[in-house]
């Protein structure tokens, strides 16, 4: 069965002037030829997404949109009617968003946090800001130190309430955050508590030693531009240890420790110097 708003793999069913048909149990769905890629024939499969043309057909294409069905995601507006908006959802037709989805209205080039959903009435993609309902703890389906996606809904008082995995909501606290993000930013993070009510708290990153990991490579690589030494110890300013390599100093540390151990760097007085 196909699937309107989603990535599928179909069967190429025949070829004509215009571009290829894909098979979908009928008739076929249309490829058009400025997105058929070279060499395709009768009989191979291609990964398409779906969706509905101006006319209302239905149509496939090897573009990439922005989101697909269910997604959340930040996208500009590119034109305003009575009727409602159109967002650049990076396809040949723009996502409409009803008047009666939005919260104040929107403008030409503003940027705006929606989901994209199927509508009932023309079977057609469409989408909405308000999706608060649609997101809720109980039941979860994550666990404490679990690696997941992450993007900034709002800010509080204590931070940011984050979307994760476009399903939960969860709380990225003020001193969990190294740098600037701003509402509708997507990043990779890990479930930090998960508490009794079902209220988690969020970190950006990975947890524990993954992240030293990962930050280990980058030091080696920055010391191996900077001929061997940077002037950043245990003592240096976190801002400018953030500002420099893009971690926090508690992750700096413990980054720096662990390639003292392995031997691959050593302590100086002002700086770390590569063995």
């Amino acid at each position: 069965m196909i699937k309107v708003g989603e990535y599928n793999t179909l069967k190429v069913l025949r070829e004509v002037d215009f571009g290829v048909y894909l098979d979908d149990g009928g008739n076929g769905i249309l490829l058009p030829k400025r997105f058929v890629p070279a060499g395709l024939k009768t009989g191979d499969e291609l990964t398409v997404f779906l969706y509905h043309d101006g006319e209302g057909r239905l149509i496939a294409t090897t573009q990439q949109p922005k989101g697909i069905l269910g997604d959340i995601v930040k996208l500009r507006a590119v034109s305003v009617t009575p009727q409602g908006a159109f967002l650049d959802n990076g396809l040949m037709k723009d996502l409409f968003v009803p008047k009666s989805q939005q919260f104040q209205g929107m403008i030409p080039n503003g940027e705006y946090l929606v989901k994209i959903y199927l509508d009932e009435q023309t079977g057609r993609l469409a989408a909405t800001e308000k999706f608060d309902s649609s997101l809720g703890n109980d039941p979860l389906t994550v666990k404490e130190l679990e690696l997941v996606d992450l993007l900034v809904y709002r800010r509080t008082d204590i931070g940011y309430v984050v979307i994760i995995n476009n399903k939960h909501t969860g709380v990225l606290h003020h001193n969990e955050i190294y740098r600037n993000i701003g509402v509708g930013d997507r990043f990779p993070g890990f479930i930090k508590k998960i508490y009794p009510d079902n209220k988690i708290d969020v970190a950006a990153g990975k947890p524990g030693y993954q992240r030293v990991e990962d930050e280990s490579e980058k030091i080696l690589r920055l010391l191996n531009e900077n001929n061997g030494y940077l002037p950043y110890y245990d003592k240096s300013d976190p801002e400018e240890i953030y500002s420099f390599f893009g971690m926090s100093k508690k992750t700096f540390k413990m980054t720096i420790g662990n390639l003292y151990r392995q031997r691959k760097i050593s302590l100086e007085k002002t700086g770390i110097k590569l063995v």
